[in-house]
């Protein structure tokens, strides 16, 4: 007799010991288990079990209802297919492809937005397996498990729905490497901070309209980064040092920044800046957050003053995609497990050479280069990206 593919199913209220005297009433039957879903919804359990079965259905119907029964809960059991052939053919139905998360943010979610991105998701023939609610604030995420052959196609989908509705989506690989320790990188001016350090150090000298003037041509492409840093930073000849530490000490954290360092610290990851600006201020960030490295270009000082002078080779956008890798190789993580988060061009390289690349409230052409895009202001919802939600955040907090 050819096994037979059942699909058995129960819902009802949730509380421990459910799950595994539910295991234990299919253990008294010639079973292999072909797949497992269980979601736990305010209490409300769905536990699926996709079975190969050697014997009668009714009796494993008989074993599961009574079990049902005694649990306080409802239970089917479902048959698939009656044939080996078809029921492996089933099997391969209901778990094709591989599984990948799509994490959805906004400020809220209304109904149409989560069932347009179903339909996307179902057009691909990817099938949702299940759905979690992350955080409710700052903002609402929601993260969906999804099965599909082809998770890139899934993800250039949901980019385009991403624009189309005005929420941020994520898509990832399912698997444990998603869990694994990883290596967070982050831009600083505009990202960790909401500050421009250099902009803040150019009114303090003065000179606020000519550096602004350099940076207009850099962006237009008369300059590249190195030569208008240096450019810029010659302009700020002569500025006292207890100005450039008055700056220093009044740079402001983005909102979530805290909780964002914290929360990824307490997980187990390395944590740290690749900065286009000044060890002054990275430093003091190293310090005041506990982050685990650092790169910045370093100003020239002699007696007490600014010298208008870099130190040193210039983190540039070169400069910040090798940052990362030499961080990576220092703390034996590889690429595919690192994370960058930046806002401008001058991090293409980075987001690029990252596993896993974030624009946060970027300009167009780093949301065109990176995986994906936060667009709301707190640096904290960046978590929610890597699958980290709000219990884990809070507990990290204790």
């Amino acid at each position: 007799m050819n096994p037979t593919t059942v699909l058995a199913t129960v819902t009802g209220r949730d509380r421990p010991g459910v799950t595994a005297a539910f295991f234990s009433a299919l253990a008294a039957h010639d079973i292999d288990v072909l797949d497992v879903e269980q979601v736990v919804v305010r209490d409300r359990l769905i536990l699926a079990v996709l079975l190969s079965l050697n014997g009668e259905p009714h009796a494993l119907r008989t074993s599961v209802t009574k079990a049902a029964e005694a649990l306080g809960v409802e239970a089917d059991v479902e048959v698939i297919d009656g044939s080996g052939v078809g029921g492996s053919a089933a099997a391969a139905r209901i778990g094709h492809g591989r599984r990948s998360h799509v994490i959805v943010i906004g400020r809220s979610l209304r109904p149409g937005t989560v069932g347009h991105i179903a339909q996307r998701i179902a057009d691909l023939g990817g099938n949702i397996e299940s759905v979690a609610q992350l955080s409710t604030e700052p903002a609402t995420a929601l993260e969906f498990t999804v099965r599909i052959q082809d998770h890139h196609q899934l993800r250039a989908a949901l980019v385009q729905a991403s624009e189309d509705l005005g929420v941020d989506i994520a898509v990832e690989p399912a698997g444990l490497r998603r869990r694994a320790t990883r290596l967070v990188v982050m831009d600083v001016d505009s990202t960790l901070i909401q500050d421009e350090g250099i902009d803040v150090l150019a009114e303090r000298a003065g000179v606020a309209d000519q550096v602004k003037d350099i940076t207009a041509r850099a962006m237009a492409g008369e300059l590249d980064f190195a030569a208008s840093l240096r450019s810029r930073v010659s302009l700020l000849a002569g500025l006292p040092v207890s100005e450039v530490e008055a700056v220093r000490d009044s740079l402001r954290l983005t909102p979530g920044a805290r909780t964002f360092v914290r929360t990824l610290k307490r997980l187990g990851y390395a944590v740290g800046v690749v900065s286009g600006g000044f060890t002054i201020f990275t430093d003091h960030l190293v310090a005041d957050l506990g982050l685990d490295f650092a790169a910045a270009n370093e100003l020239e000082i002699a007696d007490g003053r600014l010298t208008g002078q870099v130190l040193g080779p210039i983190v540039d956008r070169a400069g910040k995609a090798e940052a990362l890798r030499r961080f990576a190789d220092q703390f034996h993580i590889p690429l595919d497990q690192t994370v960058a988060v930046g806002d401008g061009a001058n991090d293409i390289d980075m987001i690029e050479t990252a596993g896993l690349g974030i624009a946060f409230n970027a300009k167009a052409a780093l949301r065109t280069a990176a995986d994906t895009s936060v667009t709301l202001p707190y640096l904290d919802t960046v978590l929610f990206m890597l699958g980290i939600g709000r219990d884990e955040i809070e507990e990290a907090a204790l």
